[in-house]
């Protein structure tokens, strides 16, 4: 299978898969428990139906968006993630330059293995800065100084992560960050000489914003769920989001917010955007998906702050069905991760590329010229939960 073959979401699944040493594909495509709400994020938009218009005059569609001020020439933005080199040698750098492509906004994360000055450098798109809130609180003021300097526009504060989900597939193959050799997974890597390669050849694996307040991950081989269990603080609260909001002092999210009333209070300490996201499944396993609960996050907040719909998402329709709800944008992160892990900075253009093609044909399809002009009028559920 090669790059070319990649039509959909699934094909770049399926070529991640030949590509990465299994502890390191499935630390991208596990998620928490019984993985029924990973599932489910990708089936709720299955559980309605997009509702046509014709003779629209559609020769020419604008597909761009504003959200939290920025502007974005596709409805849709790269999700922050961790950890990118490892799924392939270029990491961020791949990421942040197809992105700029694309016209679309690119969220580092705090775990990011490539630095935000760096980033800062190759993307002259929008670029967001997602915030894990440490127990050092040295480090959070670095962190935020670092993102602040290198004039990201967007802090985005992942509120989900308060201890680590249940990754069994990860306590099964032993991942760890950075990876290490067991009688488990030693024949996967062998078995996969140029990932290998890479990996040892290339620049020393490294978290940098971490660097010089936390061993763990970099020097230190640890599990993403142990990380977040050990070195964030499950004090963090309302104050203390609150306050980083005022230290930012300008366009900031919540990153993980699911309930009606997490949103209102969102509002009240002056965010700017809400992501609607449950972490891709990977957190609490059996709760609800973003799109199933996303109509009555915009129906209170909506007209209040910009709410973005994270999770799931593998088609333009998705997209076209989250907007007609009511958001303002979608985001997502496996959606470009395997085409990271297949291909590098090409397979993520074509990830995108793909997403752009799909969307665009869509809204012909749809009878509609502007994204402002889906409503919840040409969707019909089939489900009364949603």
């Amino acid at each position: 299978m090669r790059l070319s073959d990649c039509h959909n979401f699934q094909d770049f699944r399926k070529l991640a898969k030949k590509r990465l040493p299994g502890p390191i594909f499935n630390y991208i495509d596990g998620a928490a428990d019984d993985e029924v709400t990973y599932r489910r994020n990708t089936e709720a938009y299955e559980s309605c139906d997009l509702v046509p218009n014709v003779l629209a005059g559609v020769e020419n569609v604008d597909m761009s968006v504003e959200v939290m001020g920025q502007k974005l020439d596709m409805p849709i933005y790269c999700a922050p993630t961790a950890l990118q080199r490892l799924f392939h040698h270029d990491g961020e750098r791949a990421v942040a330059r197809a992105a700029t492509k694309y016209g679309t906004m690119f969220g580092v994360s705090s775990l990011a293995t490539v630095t935000v000055e760096e980033i800062a450098q190759i993307a002259n798109t929008p670029k967001m800065f997602q915030f894990y809130f440490h127990k050092d609180r040295g480090l959070n003021d670095a962190l935020l100084e670092r993102a602040r300097e290198a004039n990201f526009e967007v802090m985005a504060l992942t509120v989900d992560t308060i201890t680590g989900g249940n990754r069994e597939r990860d306590l099964r193959t032993g991942f760890t960050s950075p990876p290490k050799l067991t009688l488990g997974s030693l024949m996967s890597f062998a078995m996969h000489p140029m990932w290998a390669w890479n990996f040892y050849t290339k620049p020393k694996f490294d978290m940098p914003h971490l660097s010089g307040y936390v061993s763990e991950g970099t020097n230190v081989a640890v599990s993403v769920g142990n990380y977040f269990s050990t070195m964030l603080d499950q004090s963090m609260n309302w104050k203390d989001a609150e306050e980083l909001c005022a230290k930012w002092n300008g366009q900031f999210a919540l990153k993980g917010i699911m309930s009606v009333e997490d949103a209102k209070r969102a509002v009240d300490i002056g965010c700017t955007g809400i992501m609607v996201s449950n972490h891709g499944g990977r957190q609490l396993d059996g709760s609800r998906s973003p799109f199933d609960q996303l109509a009555e996050i915009v129906d209170a907040v909506g007209d209040k702050i910009d709410v973005i719909c994270e999770g799931g998402i593998q088609r333009g329709t998705h997209v076209l069905k989250a907007l007609s709800v009511g958001a303002k944008a979608c985001s997502g992160g496996r959606l470009y991760l395997y085409a990271l892990a297949a291909a590098g900075q090409p397979g993520v253009e074509r990830a995108l590329g793909n997403l752009r093609t799909e969307i665009e044909r869509d809204m012909k399809l749809m009878g509609i010229t502007s994204l402002d002009q889906l409503s919840r009028e040409n969707l019909r559920f089939r489900e009364t939960a949603c």
